[in-house]
């Protein structure tokens, strides 16, 4: 697994103050989409690294990050750069699709 577990303790280290463009994925254990949507992450993930960082953060153990950044529904992702959200995107997508999403918000 390439993607780092976030918490709403280590969020502001792990994605704002991070180097590197984050895609933060918000997801739950009782969500189907999200199940589905996991393994794209993680290829995405591996095929992307040094070029973002991609975590993950389970909605219901960090009920603050989510409540902070107006998640209403997951699968969520967004992207951050120099701590600042770049691009969000809600539900699942197929793997090309993430990753054209994913390069052409970091190069913004």
């Amino acid at each position: 697994m390439t993607s780092v577990v976030v918490t709403d303790s280590n969020f502001e280290t792990e994605v704002l103050k991070a180097d590197l463009p984050v895609v933060v994925d918000f997801w739950a254990e009782w969500c189907g989409p999200c199940k589905t949507l996991t393994p794209v992450v993680e290829e995405v993930a591996e095929e992307l690294v040094g070029k973002v960082k991609v975590v993950k953060v389970n909605i219901d153990d960090a009920p603050e990050t989510p409540s902070k950044y107006g998640i209403r529904g997951v699968p969520t992702l967004i992207v951050f750069k120099e701590g600042k959200i770049i691009d969000t995107r809600v539900g699942g997508m197929p793997k090309n699709q993430l990753v054209e999403w994913i390069k052409s918000a970091i190069q913004t």
